[in-house]
């Protein structure tokens, strides 16, 4: 009697849990605008023998059928004339190749500052609206400044994870608020809580490419005893690992991809042997770079045919008026620069290849945007060979520097480069990095490939664009929602304008007609093919050009 009883009773707990896993045996169609992805009620047995249940589907939430992987590449403080892609003098053999291949966009725009950029690309607003109105380091307790990412603006990968993607991201971060980035967190804005099942690299706004201070999810890494590490190879080994280990384990989930070096922000850290391969290829200076990028613009249809050089802002010196021991040690550092602009590129292009070794390569769509602001004048009129030296007031002369310019890009150095190569490398527009209120600051080119979705091949698309407009891209091009509700929590629109439109017609509409700028006060405004600006203070300025009651600029 007793072993009937527990016999009964094991049934039941059985029975118990199968109907504690089981789910509705009917599919339930989805409702993708409301994450997470709600499960189908439970279904209740009255049946006492298991064997005598039909085993329901199990519940999994999938991509859409054929959703492509996807890729974004973002360069840090890369600007608009550096890539040959858009008529630079910097070789980026992936981003060429990627471009001949794809569709490259010469009128795309980003806020002109790393946080920001990175804060709106990922959630599809803009950046006031995901509390980023400046780096994370600078926030504010005001509404818009904060640099707390709001629940109410959740990113793009944590759409696609709720969607069923695979999620990882490698390399800088710098969404973070300050005082949530030690190992006490909160975590709730670190990469692995907002969206990314992997992360891999570093939480601020740059680091030492020889000895980074690195996280894996929320723990920190401790670097190999390697005296050739960097970095940059580095975060690719370890994308390249986990695209290959990804496929091999799920191959039908697509992946989502966010692959941000911390290249090529100073400190410009780059392996000697690529730093040679550019000795004497900057000797002309930068006056003259500049012209040649625009002839070359011209020549390829980057720019139109008549485009004039913006003039340059009067405190960048002519080339010619320099010393021979000012020309000798800036030209040095635009050579380390572009080895590291080369290098980086050519480990994008291993982490590329690794969705190409794994046969996913036809419907992987990448946008690979080549700067998250325009090319960087921090370095101020002579360029740091010690980046810190600037923020501690100490000022560098270009005799100190010489006795060290065969270290230039070394383990010893933490070095940036002269503001006039910002105005250089920023061909033909006239200003750089923080500044939203010309083109040198925002105008970034982007080259978007995807050999499944796109049928047209090198060809430039000119309809104006913005970081915010790739989520609603990447969402449409999936055929995914935008979610109305994530975790509980309604979300706030999307500003961003899906480019879809424009993938297969060069002619279409512009669809993004208006877009506003601001970063600390420099700020301007497109609308329909007009430009409306006001500078209110140079990155190399202490204090602004006018005082904020002077209103005289708007009479």
């Amino acid at each position: 009697m007793t072993r009937s009883i527990l016999g009964t009773a094991a049934c039941g707990c059985v029975m118990g849990l199968l109907a504690s896993q089981a789910f509705a045996a009917e599919p339930v169609p989805l409702d993708r605008t409301v994450l997470p992805l709600q499960e189908p009620a439970r279904p209740l047995y009255k049946e006492i023998d298991a064997r005598n249940v039909k085993v329901p589907p199990r519940f999994e939430v999938k991509a859409p059928d054929g959703a492509p992987n996807v890729v974004i590449v973002l360069i840090d403080d890369l600007g608009f004339g550096v890539p040959t892609a858009f008529g630079g003098p910097v070789s980026m053999p992936t981003l060429d190749s990627l471009a001949r291949q794809g569709l490259r966009y010469n009128n795309f725009h980003t806020t002109a500052l790393c946080s920001p950029t990175r804060a709106a690309l990922k959630s599809g607003r803009n950046h006031h609206t995901v509390n980023m109105a400046f780096i994370t380091e600078m926030a504010t307790g005001l509404p818009g400044a904060t640099g707390q990412i709001p629940n109410a603006t959740a990113p793009l990968a944590e759409t696609l994870r709720l969607n069923g993607y695979a999620t990882a991201a490698f390399g800088k971060w710098h969404e973070t608020a300050a005082w949530e980035t030690s190992v006490a967190g909160p975590f709730d804005r670190w990469p692995t809580h907002q969206g990314f099942d992997k992360f891999y690299g570093f939480i601020g706004g740059e680091t030492n490419q020889w000895a980074p201070y690195l996280y894996d999810g929320t723990t920190q890494v401790e670097l190999p005893d390697d005296p050739n590490y960097h970095f940059m190879s580095d975060m690719t080994d370890k994308a390249v690992a986990w695209i290959k280990f990804q496929k091999a384990l799920t191959p039908d989930k697509p992946a989502f991809v966010y692959f941000a070096p911390g290249a090529t922000h100073a400190p410009h850290h780059v392996p000697r042997e690529w730093i040679a391969r550019w000795k004497g290829k900057f000797d002309q200076g930068w006056d003259k770079l500049r012209e040649e990028s625009l002839a070359r613009q011209i020549q390829m249809g980057i720019v139109p045919a008549g485009t004039k050089l913006a003039p340059k802002p009067p405190a960048i010196k002519d080339w010619d008026t320099l010393s021979a021991d000012e020309k000798r040690l800036f030209a040095r550092q635009a050579e380390v620069f572009a080895a590291y602009v080369e290098f980086t590129d050519h480990e994008i292009g291993r982490m590329l290849a690794a969705f190409n070794d794994v046969g996913a390569a036809d419907n992987t769509l990448v946008f690979y945007i080549a700067g998250d602001n325009g090319t960087s004048g921090e370095g101020g009129q002579n360029g740091l060979f010690n980046e810190y030296t600037y923020f501690n007031g100490v000022q560098e002369t270009v005799p100190d520097m010489l006795q060290r310019i065969d270290q230039w890009g070394g383990p010893e150095t933490y070095p940036h480069m002269a503001a006039g190569w910002a105005v250089g490398f920023n061909a033909p527009f006239g200003w750089m990095k923080q500044v939203p209120s010309d083109f040198g600051g925002t105008r970034n080119g982007m080259v978007v490939h995807w050999p499944k979705g796109i049928k047209a091949r090198n060809e430039i698309r000119t309809q104006f664009g913005h970081v915010i407009d790739v989520a609603p891209t990447i969402l449409q091009a999936i055929g995914l929602p935008e979610p109305k509700v994530v975790d509980g929590v309604t979300q706030i629109p999307m500003k961003g304008t899906s480019l879809r439109y424009s993938f297969d017609d060069a002619r279409a509409k512009e669809r993004r007609t208006t877009q506003y700028f601001e970063i600390a006060g420099n700020r301007a405004i497109y609308h329909d093919g007009w430009f409306a600006r006001e500078i209110h203070r140079a990155p190399w300025e202490a204090k602004p050009r006018r005082p904020l009651q002077d209103n005289s600029a708007w009479q």
